[in-house]
């Protein structure tokens, strides 16, 4: 008879497109997922899946069967969460998104934390700066910085991180200092590739500039961009959380401060729906806790700020 276990297989290997990848996502062998389906379809007298040349897919009925198996999935878990609530624990298993250098500097020692908080929540994180479909790719949640791209999700603001231009002092001896934002057209700029908007923007009072950087390295990790200009080769635009302890350590130097670039904010950011899962409620809940008025990356950089426009 068709059990949770079976649906939960049946579902991701529909999501996943094969069987040795829905195994890997399950935990399991791929031949217990195979027994697993070959049992559904005995057990219904249809067939729910099929090979095609590009893998594997859904008849029209697995098709139907797959929303029906989604809800009753979703039902259990509401259900077992709503009891496990009232003994006061959150029970399940979170998938979460978070971008690389943020995940692996800050948010490490909270997920540490709410594990352990909760000994039956059960954290499957994958720190990337790649942009995961949340929908389609069954996350639960995710972490995203600066700018939101679909206003389909519902958003929750965490805390401010502000950009900053930033270049090592070996590269400031080599090239000089740029004074004004016009200047960094005859600079070397490292460039983030993984945004849709590549101007950096500045204020100047009520003014705006608007400068489109120029150089020969790209990328779309944060992390890489880091570690160049670290090693003297341009000039980057980079979030507080990522330059301020080279800051603090005098590896990069801040620069054009008295031209402030708008602040951003971190979100935690979940599909649409009003029930918040309490596994998605607790991450929030810690974040904000940790993270709430103004973050420690944030600091340091504005009071050197400070003392450069009082210079």
């Amino acid at each position: 008879m068709t059990d949770l276990d079976d649906l939960r297989s049946f579902i991701e290997v529909v999501e996943s497109g094969g069987f040795n990848r829905a195994a890997r996502r399950l935990g399991v062998s791929k031949s217990i997922v195979s027994r697993r389906i070959a049992r559904m379809e005995a057990d219904l007298g249809t067939r729910l899946i099929t090979r095609t040349t590009r893998g594997i897919c859904a008849t029209e009925a697995g098709l139907e069967f797959k929303q029906r198996s989604e809800r009753i999935i979703s039902e259990f878990d509401e259900a077992r969460e709503a009891v496990a609530m009232h003994a006061g624990e959150v029970v399940g298993r979170l998938r979460l998104s978070a971008p690389l250098n943020f995940g692996q500097r800050y948010l490490v020692p909270v997920l540490t934390e709410l594990a352990g908080r909760h000994p039956r929540l059960e954290l499957e994180v994958s720190f990337s700066d790649r942009g995961v479909d949340l929908i389609g790719e069954r996350y639960d949640v995710a972490v995203r910085l600066f700018e939101l791209r679909d206003s389909s999700l519902i958003a929750r603001r965490i805390a401010s991180v502000r950009p900053f231009i930033v270049a090592s002092p070996d590269y400031l001896a080599r090239y000089g200092r740029p004074e004004k934002p016009e200047d960094l057209h005859t600079h070397e700029c490292l460039i983030y590739s993984g945004r849709s908007a590549l101007d950096w923007k500045f204020r100047a009072g009520k003014r705006m500039i608007s400068v489109r950087p120029k150089g020969r390295l790209f990328t779309d990790n944060g992390e890489a961009i880091l570690n160049w200009t670290i090693a003297g080769l341009g000039i980057a635009e980079l979030p507080s959380f990522m330059v301020s302890d080279a800051v603090k350590s005098g590896a990069l130097v801040p620069l054009l401060l008295d031209y402030p670039m708008d602040a951003g904010a971190i979100y935690v950011v979940r599909p649409p729906g009003p029930y918040v899962p309490a596994k998605v409620r607790v991450l929030i809940d810690i974040m904000v806790e940790r993270f709430r008025g103004e973050p420690v990356w944030d600091r340091s950089l504005m009071k050197e700020r400070g003392r450069e426009v009082a210079a």
